[in-house]
């Protein structure tokens, strides 16, 4: 197990995740997508995940885990990959997916999930690390800006191409 951040009660432990962990991944991609009111937008699959994440290394997974006397429980992820700042031409750790299952909430697994992150930036040498937030969820934005110290993006208006989007680039003229 590549364990990269453990809590100091050693309750709460992150490691990196690995193709044994995608039906807990996929559950862990369904509850968010329940969470941010788009329950029916998850077409990702155990086989997909294995494919893209584990097979062709698309993105990475960390796993959080709870250890309470001798059983070991998944209770949240981080999904991301990198991108390439041209700016600081440097990769950038881009943040898919942060995941913590509801009842741990506000326990510090979030926080621990971040300090993994950031260990996984520096041994990348990541010039930047960046995620996106819906404008609703105020208590995520309020962790993101208050204790991380994150700056928000204003100034950029995210866009999107889907699959017909994509196909369509090809009859560009």
């Amino acid at each position: 197990m590549s364990t990269l951040a453990t809590s100091s009660d050693k309750e709460f432990v992150v490691r990196r995740g690995t193709k044994e962990d995608c039906p807990v991944i996929l559950d862990f991609i369904q509850q968010l997508a329940d969470y941010e009111k788009e329950p029916d937008a998850v077409k990702a699959t155990v086989q997909t995940l294995e494919e893209n994440v584990f097979n062709k290394g698309y993105a990475e997974v960390l796993i959080a885990e709870q250890h309470q006397d001798s059983s070991v429980t998944s209770v949240g992820m981080a999904l991301y990959f990198y991108s390439f700042s041209t700016w600081t031409s440097k990769p950038s750790l881009y943040l898919e997916d942060l995941f913590v299952i509801p009842t741990l909430r506000n326990k510090g697994v979030g926080k621990l999930l971040f300090k993994a992150l950031g260990e996984v930036a520096l041994e990348k040498d990541c010039g930047r690390m960046d995620w996106s937030v819906l404008t609703w969820n105020a208590p995520s934005i309020a962790f993101y800006t208050k204790v991380l110290g994150a700056k928000p993006q204003d100034e950029w208006k995210g866009m999107r191409l889907e699959t017909e989007g994509i196909q369509n680039l090809a009859k560009l003229v």
